[in-house]
């Protein structure tokens, strides 16, 4: 098992606009992959994205087959590996909820986003993936998507009396999170 160092916040290459995947089902792209799925498992997140890693590549993976302990009132998402990403939100239609990151530890923060979306992209393999979805599932693609043009999400927040630390907003979360 190999868990990364996930950059925080501050850190310059976050902000990088990320490149495409040209190279699919190889040993270097399957090992990013395993390190992510690692690295993202030992902070029970809902997702990463390679540049959160420092790689800068358009690649994320997100999902679960159970509960995340960071996220236990929503729905489980399905595991997934998504290369080269495309997002057309499907109607006008936002959502606004609560969300935090890997990368902006300790925060929480009230984001809106596309309520329905399509995403298509690529798995590891280089088959594609054309998806319609919406709730839970939509927010965290478009999260993580977001990493991949370097944005995180304070920067989509709204309204920040709606963004504070979580051990404040969300103390049972913040337990799991510490864990």
């Amino acid at each position: 098992m190999t868990v990364r160092d996930i950059l925080k916040m501050g850190d310059p290459r976050l902000l990088r606009v990320a490149q495409p995947v040209t190279a699919f089902d190889s040993d270097a792209l399957h090992l990013l992959i395993t390190d992510m799925l690692d690295t993202m498992r030992s902070v029970s997140g809902a997702g990463l994205a390679a540049p959160q890693i420092g790689v800068d590549l358009q690649l994320v993976i997100f999902g679960s087959h159970e509960r995340n302990p960071r996220y236990p009132d929503r729905p489980i998402v399905p595991p997934t590996v998504l290369i080269n990403p495309v997002i057309t939100p499907i109607g006008a239609e936002e959502e606004s909820d609560w969300e935090g990151c890997l990368s902006v530890p300790g925060l929480r923060g009230v984001v809106p986003r596309w309520a329905h979306i399509r995403y298509t992209g690529f798995d590891q393999y280089g088959d594609p993936i054309d998806r319609t979805v919406d709730g839970f599932h939509a927010r965290v693609v478009q999260h993580e998507c977001d990493h991949l043009i370097g944005m995180l999400y304070p920067m989509r927040v709204r309204d920040f009396t709606q963004f504070g630390y979580t051990e404040v907003l969300f103390p049972d979360i913040s337990a799991a999170e510490d864990d």
